[in-house]
C-alpha cells in the first residue's frame, strides 16, 4: 500500500533547479527515504526526464556499495569511521553524465561517504546537477546541518504521518481513527501494522534501540539511563510550561539521582537535534518579545512519547495539543506560545497583573492565527475562560478554538470561531472556515 505524502513531495517539486542541495530532514523512520525514492523519483519520471538522468543511490545499501565497487562487509572495519570512499563514488558517477541537460542526484544516507560535505559542495559548482540528499543519523540528526552547505542548502523537514495522511489510506471511522493516531501516532511503518501488540512492541523497540541509542553513540554520553530519566519528565509533562531547573528537581526527587539544569538542559538540546522533540518559546503578545523560559515541550510523533512511557499515560488534553502543534508545523506555521498580560481587579478590589495564556500563535508570512486545544467545553463559564486570552489581544487577527468533539466550524458574536479537532485535520482550510 502506498502511503501519499503529498505536501512534502509538492515542496520538492517547487525546489527542483533552485541551484541549491535540497536536505531532506526529520527524525528516523519518518519516511524520508520513500519520498525521495520513491515518490519524488516516480514524479520526475511522469515527468518525462528520462531515466538515465535520474542518478540514484543509497549508501546503506550492499546492493548499490556494490555499484561503486564498494565491499559492504569491509566498511565497518576495514576503513577508519566506516565510511564509503568518496573516490570509488565520484569514479562511478562522472561517466553517466555524458550531456549538458540537467540530471537529478538523489543520494539517500548520505552521511555515510566519505568527506560527504566536500563532495556535495563541488555538485554546487555544476550547473547541471540538481541534487537531493536525506540522512539520518550523525551529523544529519543535527539541526545545523545547512552550514556544511556553504549557506546553499534548503531544507525540507519531514514529520512523521499527519492525521490527514494517516486518515487518507485508513479509512474507516473518524473517532477510532483519531483514538489509533492519538495512541501510536504517525511512524508510516507502525500506520501500516495491523494490531496494537505489533504497533506498540515496533514503537517501544524503536524508542530504546534505534532514537536513544543513536544519541548515546553520537555523543559518546556515558550515562543512557539519565538520558533516559530526563526524556521521562519531558514526556510525561508535553504540552505543559516547564523548565530545566524543574526537571531536574522531579528527577532529584522521583530517581534520586543527583542532576544539575544545565545537564537537563543539554539533553533537551541533543533530543532536539534529534528531532525527537520541540521546545516552543513564550511570546508576549503586547510587549512583543520572546520569554526564555519556562517553555513547552512536543514530541515529533506522539507514538514515541508514549511508547516510551509504556502506554500508560495517555492523557488525552495533552495529547491532542501536542497533535495539533505537529499539525500546524505539517502546514508550514512557526509557532509560539502566547501570553497576554492584562491589569484587573480581584475580589476585593485590589489592582493585580493576570497573565492569559494562549496554546498557539501560528504564523506564516502575513497570516497570524491564535489557538487555543480545549478538548471540551462543557459550559459557558469554560468557554469564557479558554476565550479570556483572545478578549485581551486587542487586535484582528483570526482566534480559533479547538474541541475534541465532532463540530463543523461555528462563529460566536466576537468573531472567535470553534472546530472540532478532526474536523480541523482533515481540512487543509480549516484556518480559514
Amino acid at each position: 500500500m502506498q502511503i501519499r505524502r503529498d505536501v512534502y513531495l509538492n515542496r520538492l517539486i517547487a525546489r527542483k533547479q533552485n541551484g541549491f542541495i535540497k536536505v531532506i530532514t526529520g527524525i528516523r523512520r519518518s519516511g524520508k527515504s520513500y519520498l525521495l525514492n520513491t515518490l519524488f523519483y516516480e514524479h520526475l519520471l511522469a515527468e518525462g526526464v528520462p531515466f538515465e538522468h535520474i542518478i540514484k543511490l543509497a549508501f546503506d545499501s550492499a546492493d548499490d556499495l556494490m555499484k561503486i565497487g564498494e565491499n559492504p562487509l569491509l566498511l565497518d572495519n576495514g576503513r577508519p569511521g566506516g565510511k564509503v570512499d568518496p573516490a570509488k563514488f565520484l569514479n562511478w558517477l562522472h561517466p553517466q553524465i555524458t550531456d549538458g541537460n540537467t540530471y537529478y542526484i538523489l543520494l539517500d544516507e548520505v552521511q555515510e561517504l566519505g568527506a560527504f560535505e566536500a563532495v556535495l559542495n563541488g555538485f554546487l559548482r555544476k550547473s547541471n546537477l540538481d541534487v537531493y540528499v536525506t540522512g539520518s543519523n550523525s551529523k544529519f540528526l543535527s539541526k545545523d546541518i545547512l552550514t556544511e552547505f556553504e549557506g546553499r542548502g534548503d531544507e525540507v523537514h519531514v514529520l512523521p504521518l499527519s492525521f490527514s495522511e494517516y486518515y487518507a489510506f485508513k479509512g474507516g471511522d473518524k473517532g477510532d481513527a483519531f483514538d489509533d493516531y492519538s495512541v501510536y501516532g504517525g511512524l508510516p511503518a507502525a500506520a501500516l501494522m495491523s494490531t496494537e501488540e505489533q504497533k506498540s512492541t515496533y514503537l517501544a523497540s524503536q524508542m530504546k534501540h534505534l532514537y536513544l541509542r543513536d544519541i548515546k553513540n553520537r555523543y559518546a554520553l556515558q550515562d543512557e539511563a539519565t538520558l533516559g530519566e530526563v526524556l521521562d519528565v519531558v514526556a510525561s509533562g508535553i504540552s505543559t510550561l516547564t523548565n530545566p531547573r524543574n526537571i531536574a528537581n522531579t528527577i532529584n526527587t522521583v530517581h534520586k539521582r543527583k542532576i544539575c539544569a544545565a545537564t537537563v538542559d543539554k539533553y533537551i538540546r541533543l533530543m532536539e537535534d534529534a528531532f525527537m522533540l520541540s521546545r516552543v518559546k513564550q511570546y508576549n503578545v503586547k510587549g512583543r518579545k520572546y520569554i526564555g523560559t519556562p517553555y513547552k515541550i512536543y514530541f515529533e510523533d506522539v507514538g514515541l512519547r508514549n511508547a516510551h512511557l509504556n502506554f500508560r499515560q495517555i492523557e488525552p488534553t495533552h495529547i491532542m495539543e501536542n497533535v495539533i502543534y505537529n499539525e500546524l508545523r505539517y502546514r508550514g506555521y512557526h509557532i509560539d506560545v502566547g501570553i497576554v498580560e492584562s491589569r484587573e481587579r480581584d475580589r476585593v478590589g485590589k489592582e493585580i497583573r493576570v497573565r492569559h495564556e494562549i496554546d498557539f500563535i501560528a504564523t506564516l508570512g502575513s497570516k497570524k492565527y491564535y489557538i487555543q486545544s480545549a478538548y471540551a467545553i462543557p459550559d459557558r463559564e469554560k468557554y469564557k475562560q479558554e476565550t479570556a486570552s483572545f478578549d485581551k489581544t486587542a487586535d484582528s487577527f483570526k482566534k480559533i478554538i479547538i474541541i475534541e468533539k465532532s463540530m463543523k466550524p461555528q462563529r460566536d458574536e466576537k468573531g472567535y470561531v470553534t472546530i472540532g479537532v478532526k474536523e480541523f485535520l482533515l481540512d487543509k482550510e480549516s484556518l480559514d472556515a
